[in-house]
């Protein structure tokens, strides 16, 4: 045999050799993407002060396999109403399901008629906006597999008091928000 067809042989098959472990690359980033974990940017003030407009954030879609949502998780779920495919909201759960929310007249939230203690409100709910009208009065009765999510920028946020985005099912929830790559000096992981 040629040297030079030696040389062409092993060309091809280190092209091939390369082919097969990009591939292979790829699917292991795509495994890891659709069923581990992904990276999303935060693109409004809604989640102020815990989350600020521009944050990259790492988000687990694993756990939420094994358990269900606890509460006050920061979980990301469609925007329903996305001209654009890959939108998201990014949000706290305040009431699991089962449970019945209630937006008292001096802001507070009650959960079956106990106030939350939270620490994570910029501030305390306007209840005379009258934008939204959800939890007010009786409050609002989560049935199964249904979360009642909130931004901590309270007067800021469109989250489950407005109906475009309403009670948030369990199958919506994609995963939570754990951990901030991006700006540095916010590194680490989220409270």
């Amino acid at each position: 045999m040629s040297t030079n067809k030696k040389k062409y042989k092993d060309v091809l098959k280190e092209l091939f050799s390369l082919a097969i472990h990009l591939l292979i690359a790829l699917g292991i980033t795509v495994l890891f993407i659709t069923f581990i974990a992904q990276k999303t940017v935060v693109h409004q003030t809604s989640m102020h002060p815990t989350l600020e407009n521009g944050d990259h954030l790492i988000v687990d879609k694993i756990t939420y396999r094994f358990t269900d949502p606890k509460r006050f998780d920061i979980v990301i779920f469609p925007y329903k109403y996305a001209e654009k495919k890959n939108t998201y909201y990014i949000k706290r759960v305040i009431g699991l399901p089962g449970e019945t929310v209630r937006i008292g007249e001096d802001g507070s939230i009650y959960i079956n008629d106990k106030l939350l203690e939270e620490n994570y409100g910029a501030e305390v709910i306007n209840y005379n906006d009258t934008l939204w009208n959800r939890g007010k009065g009786e409050g609002i009765t989560l049935g199964d597999g249904e979360y009642f999510v909130m931004g901590d920028n309270r007067n800021n946020s469109v989250d489950s008091r407005f109906d475009i985005i309403g009670n948030v099912t369990r199958k919506e929830i994609i995963g939570r928000a754990v951990f901030r790559l991006f700006p540095f000096k916010n590194f680490g992981p989220i409270d």
